[in-house]
């Protein structure tokens, strides 16, 4: 299983969702001080969940 690493934005598309406000908070705390947004987390760990879902997949 790859390791999440906050990433720097990217280059995107605006794309609306809701969050929890306590997953906001959490991630915002991550990101505190890092030169990161909040999209690009989320786009990332997005990513690692699509690759683990991948990895179930071919078990």
């Amino acid at each position: 299983m790859r390791k999440f690493k906050i990433p720097v934005a990217p280059h995107s598309t605006n794309k609306c969702i809701r969050f929890p406000d306590d997953v906001i908070e959490a991630v915002e705390n991550a990101i505190k001080g890092v030169d990161c947004t909040f999209s690009a987390f989320v786009v990332e760990a997005v990513r690692v969940a699509l690759e683990n879902l991948e990895d179930d997949c071919e078990e």
